[in-house]
C-alpha cells in the first residue's frame, strides 16, 4: 500500500511579488469549450465557442490560479444565457479575490433557414459574441452580431444600361445588454434592411427571386447602416448600441464601410 504524504504542495502564485506592478488583466485566453445557448425556435443549442476569461492581479501577488477560471466555466456551460454570463464573472471576481473580472465568448450560431421559393431548408450560421466586465460598483454586457447580406449598388443601376453591381457584406450589431431579447430579432431587422438575406441553400427558383429581390431594393452602405440603426431603436431595448457594414464590392479593390452608434458603448478592451 503506497505512503500518503502528509506535505503540502507549494503554492508559487500565492508568493508575494515586490517589483510594485498591478496587472490589470491575467487569465486565459482562446480556450475552445462546447456551451449551451439559448434558441428562439428550439429552446436551447449546443455549440462550441472560444472563451477568454481574465481578472485583475494585485501588485503584491505572484500569479493567479489560471485553473479556476476553467473551474468557474465548467459550472456555467450548460447555460451561458446573458445574466447567467454576468454571473459566471462575479463568480470568478470572487474566487480569484479580484476587483475586476473580465470575459469574451465568440461562437457560431446556427438557424434553419428555407429558401425563398422552394422551402428547402438549410443552416445558417452567424457569428456571435458575448462580452462583459464586473467589479465592485458597476456591470458591463454587451452582445455582438455579425450578419451576411446581399446589396445591389443604387448608382450602378442608375447608370447602367443592363444590370448593376452587387456584393455580399456583414453587417455587425452591438448591443448593451437591456430587457431580454433574442439574437433571432436582431439578425431579422438585419436582413430586412439589406438588398437581400443570404441563403446556404438554394435552387435555381431561389436564385431567379433573390437576384430580382435584390435588383428591386438596391442600398448604398449608408442605407444599409441607416435602416438597421432605425429598425433598432424602434425596439427601445438597448440604453447604447452601434451598427457597422463593410461590402466586400465587387468591381472595387477596397471594402465600402459606414458605422452609426446610439449612446456610447463601453470599451472593454480584452486584448
Amino acid at each position: 500500500m503506497a505512503e500518503t504524504c502528509s506535505c503540502l504542495m507549494e503554492d508559487v502564485q500565492n508568493q508575494r511579488d515586490d517589483r510594485d506592478v498591478p496587472l490589470s488583466k491575467v487569465g486565459i485566453k482562446g480556450v475552445r469549450y462546447p456551451i449551451r445557448v439559448l434558441d428562439k425556435a428550439k429552446s436551447v443549442q449546443h455549440t462550441t465557442a472560444t472563451v477568454d476569461l481574465y481578472a485583475d492581479l494585485p501588485r503584491h501577488f505572484k500569479g493567479t490560479h489560471m485553473s479556476r477560471f476553467i473551474e468557474v466555466l465548467e459550472r456555467h456551460k450548460e447555460d451561458l444565457s446573458m445574466p447567467r454570463f454576468l454571473q459566471m464573472l462575479g463568480e470568478i471576481r470572487s474566487d480569484l479575490e479580484a476587483e475586476s473580472a473580465f470575459g469574451r465568448i465568440a461562437f457560431p450560431y446556427f438557424i434553419e433557414k428555407a429558401a425563398p421559393v422552394s422551402g428547402l431548408k438549410s443552416s445558417m450560421v452567424y457569428e456571435c459574441r458575448y462580452e462583459g466586465s464586473v467589479n465592485s460598483q458597476e456591470k458591463h454586457f454587451t452582445v455582438e452580431v455579425s450578419v451576411p447580406v446581399t446589396t445591389v449598388c443604387p448608382c450602378s443601376k442608375a447608370i447602367s444600361d443592363r444590370g448593376a453591381h452587387n456584393q455580399r457584406g456583414i453587417v455587425r450589431v452591438e448591443v448593451e445588454l437591456g430587457p431580454f431579447f433574442w439574437i433571432e430579432d436582431l439578425i431579422d431587422i438585419v436582413e430586412q434592411a439589406a438588398s437581400s438575406p443570404v441563403y446556404t441553400l438554394l435552387k435555381r427558383e431561389d436564385e431567379k427571386y433573390i437576384t430580382e429581390q435584390a435588383y428591386d431594393n438596391p442600398k448604398f452602405v449608408e442605407d444599409l447602416v441607416r435602416d438597421v440603426y432605425i429598425g433598432i431603436k424602434a425596439l427601445n431595448r438597448f440604453p447604447r448600441f452601434s451598427v457597422e457594414a463593410e461590402n466586400f464590392e465587387s468591381i472595387h479593390n477596397h471594402s465600402a464601410f459606414a458605422y452609426a452608434e446610439y449612446g456610447r458603448l463601453k470599451e472593454l478592451n480584452h486584448e
